[in-house]
């Protein structure tokens, strides 16, 4: 499963539990069970204006125990900790930093290549193609399996099918023999620029 995938059904599952309990909230901040006789669920404790969300039993039911705060304390740690790694892991480049390139005829010899330079030669070649107006490159996938993902932004002039063989001859046979890949996938996705209305000439004035 990608990371987009696993992002969607977090954020997807997090708004859900905090839309149920709103809702669940709301209706016993606003005495709705009692209004309009909805019925609540049997685990909810909050069914009317004047009842606290967690009871005072339920507050004391453990504080006198001595495994108790550290529990808390240990499980809020751990909830922080998480919540770091999930931001943390966003950050994080979705493809490998470095490429390791083996140099023929060099004895074994292994040659380091930043993804880094790699996607800013090839977001140039491509941005100097012909009527493009910019270019964005992404390596993603593993250093066994990489992936090269393009957004070109294309003049209202141009054209796609001569910008798709100007690519493929051009920036994408350069990356692979770079790499020595001759197989190296790619994903273009292409937009092409909206023109620009001609301002309207004002109608004369009558003096």
């Amino acid at each position: 499963m990608s990371r987009t995938a696993v992002n969607r059904a977090v954020v997807a599952v997090a708004g859900l539990f905090l839309l149920v309990g709103g809702v669940l909230v709301l209706a016993g901040g606003f005495d709705l069970y009692g209004r309009i006789g909805l019925g609540h669920p049997g685990w909810w404790p909050l069914t009317s204006p004047d009842q606290p969300l967690v009871g005072a039993a339920a507050r004391t039911r453990w504080a006198d125990r001595d495994w108790w705060w550290p529990t808390v304390i240990g499980v809020l740690v751990l909830l922080l900790a998480g919540a770091l790694w999930w931001i943390f892991a966003q950050l994080r480049r979705s493809g490998p930093a470095v490429l390791r390139l083996p140099v023929p005829d060099g004895g074994g010899a292994v040659l380091r290549l930043r993804s880094r330079a790699l996607e800013e030669a090839v977001a140039a070649e491509t941005g100097d193609l012909p009527d493009v107006l910019g270019a964005r490159v992404r390596l993603v996938g593993n250093r066994r399996r990489p992936l090269l993902r393009v957004a070109v932004r294309l003049r209202a002039s141009g054209r796609p099918d001569d910008l798709l063989e100007q690519f493929h001859t051009g920036p994408l046979v350069h990356a692979r023999t770079s790499l020595g890949l001759p197989d190296l996938p790619v994903h273009l996705r292409l937009r092409v620029a909206t023109p620009r209305r001609k301002a309207e000439p004002e109608p004369p004035r009558v003096l």
